[in-house]
């Protein structure tokens, strides 16, 4: 792999595909109650995972760029939609306000 990474990294191998390994989680969920939760409709797994997401960016154990890696989101607007449809606000302190205040006034707002 040592020189597959070099030949790589020096523009003589294509094709090379680097991934990094990643972990998979089961979730034992009784059959009346997958049956019913899959009802509503969507993917189980993405709904999972999207809550496990949501939850771990709210206590602090992910940062943004991490939980746009996690759930594949390329543009901060989508990740800031799908915050917004997990109830995660984000904080926003007198300071910001203030800041943006005068950034408002500046610009003659």
């Amino acid at each position: 792999m040592q020189r597959s990474l070099e030949a790589f990294t020096q523009g003589r191998l294509t094709g090379l595909i680097l991934r990094k390994s990643a972990m998979n989680v089961t979730v034992q969920i009784p059959d009346d109650l997958a049956r019913q939760l899959a009802a509503a409709g969507g993917d189980l797994s993405r709904r999972a995972l999207e809550a496990l997401a949501a939850e771990e960016y709210k206590h602090g154990r992910l940062t943004k760029p991490q939980l746009q890696r996690l759930l594949g989101i390329e543009a901060s607007f989508q990740l800031d939609d799908f915050l917004k449809a997990h109830d995660v606000w984000i904080e926003y302190t007198r300071e910001d306000a203030e800041r943006e205040r005068k950034s408002f006034e500046h610009l003659g707002m």
